[in-house]
């Protein structure tokens, strides 16, 4: 079996994203205003018929992701694989810091390469394979009638999926990045559980960056 339907859901605003510090794997929680993004979402996704919620077990995606369960009366799995990509020492810094301390940054960044966040963190590509395993794994355990949120982070949640499309990092300029909040739908392909980095077809997208209306 595999579900219908797989929507990625990057989480809702937090004090550093406002501040544009690099977040990674440190568990940053909402704020107020990221609550109430979440709400927002919660409110106009309870309508689309999701019928499991798996997150990250960082707490500002499970946040966004038990808003938008309750309002659909489900529970919450968790998935630390689902987790942004991780920067390591870069945590807290800002990309202007960033770029004074590493100078292929902003070249790497413009032209599409990808590059190592930190010496002791991943890169995109790396952090996208994760996601893109556990939300394969966890749609080939839901039913074919299922509909699937999977709530995570903005960076690997876009690259994971361009991987399930057969595309790479090279293609993630060509999308804006993820809004909070905003959204992603992927259908898998009928009979595949795998996904164009491992086994099985590409998955197509049916929207992207959609987000709810104030």
């Amino acid at each position: 079996m595999t579900a219908q339907r797989v929507i990625l859901l990057r989480h809702g605003v937090t004090e550093w994203n406002d501040a544009g510090r690099f977040q990674g794997h440190t568990d940053i929680p909402l704020s107020a205003e990221g609550v109430r993004l979440a709400e927002r979402a919660a409110a106009v996704l309870a309508g689309y018929g999701i019928t499991q919620v798996v997150s990250s077990d960082l707490s500002r995606a499970r946040q966004t992701a038990e808003a938008v369960a309750s309002a659909c009366r489900l529970a919450v799995g968790l998935d630390a694989r689902l987790r942004e990509v991780d920067v390591g020492s870069w945590s807290g810094l800002d990309m202007k810091t960033v770029g004074e301390r590493v100078p292929d940054f902003w070249p790497a960044l413009r032209e599409g390469r990808d590059f190592r966040r930190s010496p002791e963190g991943e890169t995109a590509t790396e952090s996208g394979q994760r996601v893109a395993g556990a939300v394969v794994e966890h749609a080939a355990a839901a039913g074919q009638d299922d509909l699937l949120l999977v709530v995570g982070h903005g960076l690997s949640l876009r690259v994971a999926a361009l991987l399930l499309m057969g595309l790479d990092y090279s293609h993630a300029r060509l999308f804006g990045g993820l809004a909070n909040c905003g959204w992603v739908e992927l259908r898998p392909p009928d009979g595949a559980v795998g996904w164009a980095g491992g086994s099985g077809e590409h998955w197509r997208m049916n929207a992207y960056n959609r987000i709810a209306e104030s």
